[in-house]
């Protein structure tokens, strides 16, 4: 089969290699989509950590199965079979360690990844893993929903956990930081899960703020680049500043911003994670001391936050189908990198399946 394989930054082959075997505690899916997000260009260009190669990459995973292990039902109390149309965590936690007993999944301490210590799903077919199925991560597809959807979920999971920290309010005016597919997730929830009031959208790429707000219409539009956004909340708002700030963008300059934007209680999320070369800001403390603001960390999702996103897209609470742009092939998969890499589309999902079986 085919497989996208990472060796080395800058090393990342499209490669012949064999189909994979399911062991008994183990399901086999055939990859159906596999969306790509900016941690793949990070990986494809930087490596990563935790990602021990040669590795299939791909962590945005959607397909249907095609073997279920002999001990598979028995073992994990389920009813998996040949056909179910399923979608697949990303971020897998042990289920063992203090903050998993905590019911903080998110942030387990022995978390590993698919497309990290897995094999992921750049690839034809591709292994559930038996840590995927002890902590329930394999989650059946609504009817409703496409593969490319359910691929999208995952992402969405992310942003559904950063959300659910910040405690969004109805009515709250939200500022979102990054025009990406991230962003527009985040307008989508904050707008139909909470209810929110006004959100504004800023970005310093002009054409990736006009191809987003033209799909998900924030209230307004800010180009970064070439206005004071602190000053142009404030103005917004009427000199109160935001209720609520998301910084999905890997920028220092952004964080120092949502401080300085935030209403008093105000809440903030360090969406984006910093460049490890550069990881810092300057905070002024008491900005955040007298204006009693709320400044939150969020990073990747639980399993039960990935159900939730299947959940919000199969009854169109928050629609995704829209903003999946660009469907590529996966013979093509380097080119979808590019894609991300230039902001050419909002969201890029690679098709494996696509040369073996009809969808």
């Amino acid at each position: 089969m085919k497989a996208l394989r990472y060796y080395a930054p800058e090393d990342v082959r499209l490669e012949d290699v064999p189909e994979p075997q399911c062991g008994p505690d183990e399901v086999k899916i055939r990859v159906r989509n596999c969306s790509t997000c900016g941690t793949d260009v990070k990986i494809l260009h930087n490596g990563h950590q935790n990602l021990t190669p040669p590795r299939t990459i791909g962590h945005e995973i959607a397909g249907d199965i095609v073997e279920v292990g002999t001990d598979v039902n028995s073992t994990y109390g389920t009813d998996w079979a040949e056909g179910d149309r399923v979608q697949v965590i990303a971020a897998v936690p042990c289920g063992e360690c203090h903050e998993c007993r905590k019911g903080w999944m998110a942030v387990c301490q022995n978390q590993t990844s698919m497309g990290y210590q897995y094999d992921g799903g750049f690839a034809e077919y591709m292994i559930v893993p038996r840590q995927v199925l002890k902590v329930d991560g394999l989650n059946r597809i609504p009817d409703n929903v496409g593969y490319d959807e359910a691929s999208a979920a995952e992402p969405f999971a992310c942003a559904i956990n950063a959300q659910d920290l910040l405690g969004i309010e109805e009515g709250d005016t939200v500022v979102v930081f990054g025009a990406g597919p991230i962003g527009c997730m985040h307008i989508r929830i904050a707008r139909g899960v909470h209810n929110c009031g006004p959100v504004y959208l800023v970005d310093v790429n002009e054409s990736r703020l006009k191809m987003s707000a033209d799909a998900v219409h924030p209230d307004e539009v800010i180009n970064a680049s070439e206005i004071d956004v602190v000053e142009k909340v404030m103005e917004l708002t009427g000199g109160r500043g935001a209720d609520v700030v998301i910084t999905a963008t890997a920028a220092n300059v952004t964080q120092e911003q949502a401080i300085a934007m935030a209403a008093r209680n105000g809440r903030i999320s360090f969406f984006g994670g910093l460049p490890k070369t550069n990881p810092t800001i300057t905070c002024d403390s008491n900005v955040v001391h007298y204006r009693q603001l709320h400044i939150h960390g969020a990073n990747g999702s639980a399993p039960e936050h990935n159900k939730r996103a299947l959940q919000y897209i199969s009854t169109g609470q928050v629609p995704v189908k829209d903003l999946i742009t660009r469907h590529i092939p996966l013979d093509e998969v380097l080119d979808a990198f590019s894609i991300v890499q230039n902001g050419e589309a909002i969201k890029v999902t690679v098709e494996p399946a696509a040369a073996t079986a009809s969808v």
